[in-house]
């Protein structure tokens, strides 16, 4: 294998609808909401890390493929694709190949040819301009979200629970590279950008089957723009591009 190109994506982030990705913390303290956002630790201002760009598109992926149910939930891994033939089997080979696979996984990746992780995502800061814009207009970071419970047979609500989201209409400046190990490898950018369309189509972070987390792409480069907007990643129910 020889590194022969590093493609790279950039732009933004533009939030549809308010976004959570949880912070993690284990206590609530008084006056706070009980599920805060990631925030940068010095700024205090909202990011998206690139672990989870790369977690849900790789689950999008995983899920297009038709491989979540072989894997029983679990992220693909060189053993699965073990019996596995046609397109099911290429679409393996190019998320393992993209995105990585076990070390301990190393001998039966070998056998397909994976190699070393292609993908890096970075993590998403504020947009400057956008900042600058919130800046000027007293504009809030983030909104806390009230969500209760009803009790279907009093109508009554319980059960509340307070959830901190990133407003809607927030940008974040984006960016992820890709290493092409090979001339053969032009199809993993393709795919990659399949992914990235699903995320569009679907949501990040928690929340989603509750209208959260809703993004649009906006990228810097025109061509690739256009590109990504003609595409349709399903083999079924649409023609592949």
């Amino acid at each position: 294998m020889q590194l022969i190109d590093i493609r790279k994506i950039t732009g933004k982030i533009i939030l549809k609808s308010g976004l959570h990705i949880g912070a993690g913390d284990t206590e609530m303290h008084i006056g706070g909401t009980d599920n805060p956002v990631i925030k940068h630790p010095y700024t205090q201002e909202p990011y998206i890390p690139g672990s989870s760009l790369k977690g849900k598109v790789r689950t999008l992926l995983e899920m297009e493929s038709g491989l979540m149910a072989r894997t029983k939930g679990e992220p693909v891994q060189a053993r699965h694709l073990e019996g596995l033939n046609g397109e099911q089997k290429k679409k393996g080979e190019y998320i393992l190949k993209i995105f990585g696979s076990s070390g301990a996984e190393a001998e039966a990746g070998a056998a397909y040819g994976l190699g070393p992780t292609r993908v890096s995502f970075a993590d998403c800061p504020l947009n400057a301009a956008w900042r600058e814009k919130a800046r000027q207009n007293r504009w809030d970071y983030f909104e806390v979200k009230s969500e209760n419970a009803i009790d279907r047979i009093s109508g009554t609500a319980r059960n509340p629970r307070f959830t901190e989201r990133v407003v809607e209409g927030v940008e974040f400046d984006f960016s992820v590279s890709l290493k092409l190990l090979g001339e053969e490898e032009d199809e993993l950018f393709e795919y990659l950008l399949d992914g990235l369309k699903l995320l569009e189509m679907d949501a990040l972070g928690g929340s989603g089957s509750r209208g959260y987390g809703r993004i649009k792409f906006e990228f810097d480069d025109a061509e690739l723009a256009q590109r990504f907007e003609e595409r349709k990643p399903f083999t079924r129910g649409g023609e592949k591009s």
